[in-house]
């Protein structure tokens, strides 16, 4: 199985760098996509359990990068780039990864501190502490939401006080769209837009955006992902052939912070390839078995 988007606690998944790895190898998992937000930092001690492995298991570095894209008529769009086999000393796109960043710690302390001042019983040191070093975000505020007996569930505080809807959300200070594409390419890397009809997150791309980024550069579409319906992976896979990328699945996993398990969705075989063949910017990391 070849999962290419998960998370540890290098951003918001619950898992550290080598428990994703073990926990990937025992869901079966033969190659795994380490995609933090919009950074890198999980990467090393990955590389250090990949090769303690005694199974076969090739590792693909990349990360998340929270992006926007403006309409004709001025509607921001939120959206996340998947790049995968990036070169991350690469000075433009080392510069933006610690941007934004510092917009996601200044962000999460600005939503705490509505939902604080609205008298929700948590706080940003709790919040922080949650995160443990990693970038903090929406699900480090759930998790404290959840301690706090506010919520049942993460889930639960994402579709209510962490909605894009919600008084006390704040937007982040994102990177234009095609500008990170044209910086992950810049990289070596392979961009992929990530989940780009969940449309349970609020306003999504259509299908004009969606060829505007395959324009700029824009190599794969993740269609194969649990927020995706059944009808919009249809139309996407046919969209996908139509502006000629590949198409990816992948599980999105955030540990125990989401209820998706790894490996939940797949990626082919041949389109590993082509990411592998793409991506100058960085190798796969291979175990010692295989």
């Amino acid at each position: 199985m070849i999962d290419l988007h998960t998370h540890t606690t290098a951003s918001d998944g619950s898992d550290s760098p080598r428990e994703l790895i073990a926990n990937a190898v025992a869901a079966g998992i033969s190659t795994l996509g380490l995609t933090d937000h919009d950074g890198t930092g999980g990467w090393d001690p990955a590389i250090s359990a990949v090769s303690e492995l005694t199974v076969p298991f090739t590792l693909i570095r990349g990360a998340e990068f929270s992006c926007v894209h403006h309409t004709p008529g001025g509607v921001r769009i939120s959206l996340h780039l998947l790049g995968y086999l990036f070169d991350p000393l690469t000075p433009a796109l080392k510069d933006e990864r610690a941007r934004l960043r510092a917009s996601r710690l200044g962000r999460g302390e600005a939503i705490v501190t509505n939902l604080v001042q609205a008298g929700y019983p948590i706080s940003w040191p709790r919040v922080v502490e949650i995160a443990n070093g990693g970038a903090v975000g929406r699900p480090h505020i759930g998790h404290a939401l959840v301690e706090a007996g506010v919520v049942a569930s993460v889930n639960d505080a994402f579709a209510e006080l962490l909605s894009s809807s919600s008084p006390y959300y704040v937007p982040k200070q994102d990177m234009p769209v095609l500008q990170a594409i044209g910086l992950i390419r810049q990289a070596g890397g392979v961009p992929v837009i990530a989940h780009p009809w969940a449309r349970s997150r609020g306003k999504v791309l259509d299908e004009t955006a969606l060829a505007e980024l395959v324009e700029a550069g824009m190599l794969g579409i993740e269609v194969d992902h649990v927020d995706h319906t059944s009808a919009d992976r249809i139309r996407l896979r046919a969209l996908a052939g139509e502006l000629g990328v590949f198409v990816t699945g992948s599980s999105d996993y955030h540990g125990d912070r989401k209820a998706v398990r790894l490996g939940a969705e797949t990626t082919d075989p041949d389109v590993l390839e082509r990411i592998v063949e793409l991506g100058t910017g960085a190798e796969p990391i291979h175990s010692p078995a295989r």
